[in-house]
Parts: structure tokens; C-alpha cells; sequence
């Protein structure tokens, strides 16, 4: 192509993937004609923080958009063409046939390449009843929250149900309840946030209930009614307004129709360039079927960051700039409240599914020196690979920065690293910022102690039954800290005592042995371990991961706590 014969480049879908495919491209060819088409009235927008608007946390519907037309033209020469949907393609013509929705007229618009990032959008079930009512919502786009927004202030809503347990509905319920609502958070599965397992859900579970929420779990929508909802069990919960959040279906109607190949997700199939089984047709964004990097399953992704790294690889393809898209594995983090949440790779649910003979090393260390100001603990799971030590996945929540330690280990997964690349790390270190061992050099320290046989473990999570069987345990916590709350039954030995007291502890029997948050009690095992008692058990997580851990099942259960009190300190 010369100057006096452009490109003409089509893009369909805005906002993350769509407008940075338009935009990279721009920059790579001054010359192209790149027209960009948007079926809603925004072509760019922040749509993560969509939920925070509903808060107040965004005060201004504005500050959520982020270029318009004029800006996208002034700035790249893109002609952005909002409320302009994308019918139908014609690959062999190479044209899309477009209608203005504004003034209901269709035109036919050529193109050379054409890139798709049509997105997912929200699954609103036409099988429930009551589903089209007018106080029933779902959060795709500005226009959404805003109806959101006008609908809870017009009709003074006090209460409101949020069906789904994901990132949109965690994060609209935390939004919700901070405008002063009473919220109930509806989900069919027995935990939120499936990214994360079944244990490390119960912290999040905790913050949610003590903020007020009904948190109702396993139990899904059944029907909705004009003054609340019905659940699958027959139980109703009251609800001016609901908000549907139960998943996202890709959008590959279009794709489909123009004979597109889909892959076996049912998003669209493209290689690692972005292309689609026509050349000149590139994909992008949430409607595209992906592979994951540790399992070579396919998989979709609707998160912004591999949207962005999409785009631009689709851009670089056709400007002798070809590059290949990385496989994802998953890394996502979230606010609940006071609570920070963060995920990358395996899950210990994605191991056993994938048949992945697995370790998890577990600590509770604080996200800063003890003595500073605002150090709180951190749960974090380290997920590895038995035998090779190949780090497989990590999980934590705490108040501090648990994105950061998060990161670390994504960062580490992308080059296959080990729980001995792990340890050997270097990383920043100051007082204020961290502790002189982070936590992902503990969780590797204590990976790498269990590799070595230098103890045995058993998961906080153990403990309940371990109770109920009159198993052994022993608390190495000082008596002031075992009269605040302790397990019921455990022997209160302090580690500043034990070696004074070996005669009260018997050989023939298992040994569970417990304090805070595992490292006094592992300093104790080692020390059991050679003064010849051979079955010693280091309690991972210890007492403050049991407390937060057993807290919420055991209010909504109704049973009987296996602590005298709880400590979530």
C-alpha cells in the first residue's frame, strides 16, 4: 500500500481490546484509514470500575469515560463511531454491513483487515421469571451503572439482592452496602470467587458477613419478583433492586454467522498472532477462546490486561512486527471491604482436575515489621508441583499489599521457576514496606522445609476433624494468648516451656502441635522431632487461620465452635 492508497482498517467493539488495537495500530501506520465502531454510546471506557461508581467511590459517571469521538480522532485520526452495530460480514466482498442506530440507516463499510472485539456479555437466563422486570439490572457499560444509580436514588431503595459470587458481584455488593444498603449476596456455588479455593474463600466470606451482607451460598436463583427474589430452595429474600452478576457469555454471533471458526469454549478461535481462520480477520478481548499456560487447556479470560497484550500483538502481525501472544494463567486481584484478595495460576481445585500431584505450603507472616504502624497478617498459599518443586500457583488475602507478593509468583511462573528460585529471590525490603523475609520467601522457606523432610504438616483446615477425633493437640502459645481463646481440648505447652515439659507428652500417638501462625509451633515440631517423637505435625496457619476459617460456617450453621473464643488478631 503507498500514502495515496491506505489501508482501510476496521475495527468492531471499543473500548479495552477495540480501541488499543485501533490506537497501536495508528501508531504503527500514519496512513491507514481506521474507522473503530461501537454498538453502545461509549466507545472507551473503564468498565472495572464500573462497580466503584455505585459506591460514590467514582463520584462522576464522566471520570468513567475515557476518550470520546472527537478525542480519538484529534488525537490518533481514528474515526470512532459510537451506537453504530456491526450486522453482518461478507468475507469474500470484505464489508460490514453497519447500521446507524441513531438515525436507523445500514451502510455497507469496506475493510483490508478487519479486527474483531465484539467482548462477553452479562447471562440474563430468559428461563426466570421476572428476569425483564424493570428494578432488574446487569453491568456491562456506563449506561448500566448510571441506570443503576438513578434507580436507587428515585425509588430510595433500602434493599437489594446481587445474584453471583464473581468479580462483579463481590465488587457490587461491597459497593452497594458502602451507599448504605442492606445487601444479600445470592450465589448457587458453595464459595465466591472460584479462582480462589474453597479455604481461602472462608476469609472473604468472613469480611462479607461482618459488613451486614446475607451471604447465601449454594442456593441459586430460581425466580424474581417485583419486591424481591425466590431461590431455587423456595426461600425468598426481599429485594428493591436486583443485579444479575452470574457470568459472561462471549459475543461471537457475528464471528459465527460469517463463518468463522469457534473453538471448543465457544469463543473464537485464533492462533498466536490473534488471527482467525481468515487472514485477514484478527479477534481480541473477552470473546476469544485462549490457552492456559501450565495446562495447555483452552480456556477465556475476561480480564483487561490480556485484552490489552492481545490487541497489540494483533496490531504488531500485520506490520512486520509478528510477535506471538502468551498463554495466560489467570492472575486477578480484588478489594472486599478491608480486605485485599489476589490469585495467580493452579488452584489446588485445578490440580486435582488436571490430575497434578501437588504440595501446598501455607504461612501467615505480616505484610510489614510487626512493630509499624497499620502490619496486619497475610494468608498466603503457595501452590508447587510434588518432586520437581515447580511452583504452580499462589493465593492471598490480607489488608496489606497482597497484589504485589501475588505478582511475584506470576512473574516466576511464566519461567517455570521453582519453590528454589522462589527462596532465593531478592526483593525490596524496608520496614515500612515488607518484612527483611517477605512472605513469598516464607511460603518458600516453609515449601522448601517440607520438601526436605524437615517437618510434617497438616492444613488449619484439618483441624476440625482432628478435634472431633480427640486427636492430641498441642498449643506452644504463652498462657496469656491460650486464655484469650484456644482450641477446646488442646494442651496448653509454651515453646518457652517445652523442652521443661517433654514428660507430659506421650510417643506413642500423633502429635498435632499449633500456635499463632505456624512459626512458633514449626520451631517446636523440629524440636519434638529430635527429642524422639516421631509422629509431630506442624499445624499450618495455625490459630488465626482457624479463627477466621471456622468463623463464618459456624454462624451460618449453626454448630457448635471448636474455640472457646475467636481471635482474628
Amino acid at each position: 500500500m503507498t500514502k495515496q492508497d491506505p489501508r482501510k482498517i476496521l475495527v468492531i467493539g471499543g473500548v479495552a481490546g477495540g480501541a488499543s488495537a485501533a490506537a497501536r495500530m495508528r501508531r504503527l501506520d500514519e496512513h491507514a484509514d481506521i474507522t473503530m465502531l461501537e454498538r453502545g454510546r461509549d466507545v472507551s471506557f473503564s468498565n472495572c470500575a464500573l462497580p466503584y461508581f455505585l459506591g460514590g467511590e467514582i463520584e462522576d459517571a464522566d471520570t468513567l469515560r475515557l476518550l470520546d469521538p472527537q478525542t480519538f480522532w484529534d488525537h490518533y485520526r481514528i474515526k470512532a463511531l459510537p451506537l453504530h452495530e456491526a450486522l453482518s460480514i461478507n468475507r469474500q466482498e470484505k464489508t460490514v454491513r453497519v447500521r446507524d442506530l441513531q438515525n436507523n440507516v445500514e451502510t455497507d463499510m469496506p475493510y483490508d483487515l478487519l479486527y474483531l472485539s465484539p467482548g462477553a456479555s452479562p447471562i440474563m437466563p430468559k428461563s426466570i421469571e421476572g428476569i425483564d422486570l424493570v428494578h432488574v439490572f446487569s453491568v456491562r457499560n456506563v449506561q448500566d451503572v448510571e441506570k443503576i444509580a438513578e434507580w436507587l436514588d428515585t425509588k430510595q431503595v433500602k434493599k437489594a439482592a446481587v445474584i453471583g459470587g464473581g468479580f462483579i458481584g463481590v465488587e457490587v455488593m461491597e459497593n452497594l452496602v458502602e451507599k448504605g444498603l442492606q445487601v444479600s449476596l445470592i450465589d448457587m456455588a458453595p464459595q465466591v470467587m472460584m479462582p480462589f479455593d474453597h479455604d481461602m474463600a472462608q476469609f472473604l466470606h468472613k469480611e462479607i458477613v461482618d459488613h451486614g451482607v446475607e451471604l447465601i451460598l449454594g442456593d441459586g436463583l430460581h425466580s424474581i419478583q417485583e419486591d424481591g427474589v425466590t431461590l431455587q430452595s423456595g426461600k425468598k429474600v426481599a429485594a428493591e433492586a436486583v443485579i444479575m452478576a452470574i457470568g459472561v457469555l462471549p459475543e461471537v454471533k457475528l464471528a459465527k454467522e460469517a463463518g468463522l471458526a469457534i473453538g471448543e469454549t465457544g469463543g473464537i478461535l485464533v492462533d498466536r498472532r490473534m488471527r482467525t481462520s481468515d487472514p485477514s480477520i484478527y479477534a481480541v478481548g473477552d470473546a476469544v477462546e485462549l490457552t492456559h499456560f501450565q495446562t495447555g487447556q483452552k480456556t477465556k479470560l475476561a480480564l483487561a490486561g490480556p485484552a490489552l497484550r492481545q490487541a497489540r500483538v494483533a496490531a504488531n502481525s500485520e506490520n512486520d512486527m509478528a510477535e506471538m501472544v502468551p498463554d495466560v494463567v489467570g492472575s486477578s486481584a480484588l478489594r472486599v471491604f478491608s480486605l485485599n484478595a489476589a490469585c495467580t495460576g493452579l488452584s489446588e481445585r485445578a490440580c486435582r482436575a488436571e490430575g497434578i500431584q501437588y504440595q501446598v505450603a501455607f504461612v501467615v507472616p505480616m505484610d510489614k515489621v510487626g512493630i509499624m504502624p497499620g502490619a496486619s497478617p497475610v494468608f498466603f498459599k503457595l501452590i508447587y508441583e510434588l518432586g520437581s518443586g515447580r511452583v504452580l500457583g499462589a493465593q492471598a488475602v490480607g489488608q496489606g499489599a497482597v497484589d504485589k507478593r501475588i505478582d511475584v509468583i506470576a512473574t516466576l511462573l511464566r519461567f517455570k521457576g521453582t519453590i528454589l528460585d522462589l527462596k532465593n529471590i531478592e526483593l525490596c525490603y524496608s520496614p515500612v514496606f515488607s518484612t527483611a523475609r517477605d512472605v513469598v520467601t516464607m511460603a518458600a522457606l516453609t515449601a522448601c522445609n517440607i520438601s526436605d523432610g524437615l517437618v510434617k504438616q497438616v492444613m488449619f483446615t484439618q483441624l476440625r476433624d482432628l478435634h472431633e477425633e480427640g486427636a492430641l493437640i498441642i498449643d506452644v502459645r504463652e498462657a496469656d494468648e491460650y486464655a484469650l481463646g484456644h482450641i477446646k481440648g488442646a494442651k496448653n505447652i509454651p515453646l518457652s516451656q517445652l523442652r521443661e515439659r517433654l514428660e507430659e507428652l506421650p510417643k506413642d500417638q500423633p502429635l498435632y502441635v499449633h500456635c499463632r501462625s505456624g512459626q512458633r509451633s514449626y520451631n517446636a515440631a523440629r524440636a519434638l522431632m529430635q527429642l524422639g517423637f516421631e509422629e509431630v505435625y506442624n499445624v499450618a496457619g495455625s490459630f488465626v487461620a482457624l479463627c477466621w476459617y471456622e468463623y463464618y460456617q459456624d454462624k451460618t450453621q449453626g454448630r457448635d465452635p471448636i474455640v472457646t473464643a475467636y481471635n482474628f488478631e
